[in-house]
């Protein structure tokens, strides 16, 4: 059993208000307010606060419900006092990304470029080789939705290894021809 909801957040520079069921965040990135469920409650003790049942009988799936939430809140204070990061790697020979302000022109071997819009809340940064580009946000579930979606521009290939990927994934190789 998972014990996800019994750990506390660590605030940093995180500025929390509880009213009711809201938590009212406000960090140098971002402020927002983060609802809670009825099940659950709101505990501030010095630089962290702790989510803990309202009620001392729970229902069977209280501890899923209080694991997703304290790991959703946990997000949304770290998106607002550090910001997450991605790097993405483009592999193959003439492949590349151009930024021009908040728009994105890819080069993927195609017989066209491909223009992204990157949403408002995401911001890139792309060497000066057009390979690697390191997307930044406040919001985790954005920036993955984002790094997914460039990554699907041009999966990558299993026998070069030519494509789109996250710097963390790995590329399983297949073998090529042999002569026999």
């Amino acid at each position: 059993m998972s014990k996800i909801g019994r750990r506390p957040i660590q605030l940093g520079d995180v500025k929390v208000d509880v009213k009711g069921s809201q938590v009212h965040y406000k960090g140098r990135l971002n402020s927002g307010v983060y609802e809670l469920p009825d099940e659950l409650v709101l505990v501030v003790d010095g630089n962290a606060v702790k989510l803990e049942p309202a009620q001392k009988k729970q229902s069977r799936d209280f501890n899923r419900i209080w694991g997703l939430h304290r790991a959703l809140l946990a997000n949304a204070i770290t998106g607002a006092h550090e910001g997450f990061t991605k790097d993405i790697v483009i592999t193959g020979l003439g492949y590349k990304a151009a930024l021009a302000g908040s728009k994105v022109t890819f080069t993927l071997g195609y017989s066209h470029k491909i223009d992204f819009a990157l949403p408002k809340g995401v911001t890139m940064e792309v060497d000066k080789t057009g390979q690697r580009l390191q997307l930044k946000s406040f919001d985790k579930q954005m920036l993955g939705q984002v790094c997914s979606h460039i990554k699907s521009l041009r999966k990558t290939e299993p026998y070069k290894g030519t494509g789109i990927k996250l710097s963390t994934d790995v590329v399983l190789r297949k073998a090529g021809k042999t002569k026999s």
